[in-house]
């Protein structure tokens, strides 16, 4: 548990009935929002977000947390473990999906789960800590070069 501003917030890891509520915190998030909270509750409740939180549940390299604030799901992340052969097979962490509810944004509620997995990163022997984020989130951007993480590289992708 942390406490913030008199906030309690507790992050544990994520429970598969958090799975429809950690959707909703994603596509809440998403670079190009444009559903309305009804789409997305309807969306939110498909069944292949259980699949898809067995899946992740069951891999060993990864862990899927979630930020409780008042007894409720208010934040989430996903921390994936890399090996790799670079710097003598030093471990990475990948931080990936992390989302705040936005009516609690500015409450540093962000800031105690990125804490929170770089302590699991470190303490799970990675020796490196990365993440990507959309182009078009500059205030996330602040938020991660804020908490000490280097814009370092320039990220690309393809859509299979």
């Amino acid at each position: 548990m942390i406490t913030l501003d008199n906030d309690i917030i507790q992050i544990r890891p994520a429970h598969r009935e958090d799975a429809a509520r950690i959707a909703t915190l994603i596509m809440q998030g998403a670079a190009k929002q444009s559903r309305s909270d009804a789409e997305i509750a309807a969306e939110a409740s498909h069944p292949s977000y259980l699949d898809a939180f067995d899946e992740v549940a069951a891999s060993p390299h990864n862990t899927l947390f979630v930020a409780k604030l008042d007894g409720k799901v208010v934040g989430t992340l996903q921390v994936t473990l890399i090996p790799g052969l670079i710097n003598r097979g030093r471990k990475r962490a990948k931080l990936e999906s992390v989302h705040v509810d936005p009516a609690l944004r500015g409450r540093r509620i962000g800031e105690a789960m990125v804490a929170h997995a770089v302590a699991f990163a470190r303490q799970s022997g990675a020796g490196l800590v990365e993440l990507t984020s959309n182009k078009s989130r500059e205030a996330a951007h602040r938020f991660y070069r804020r908490l000490g993480f280097d814009q370092s590289h320039e990220g690309f992708k393809l859509e299979l």
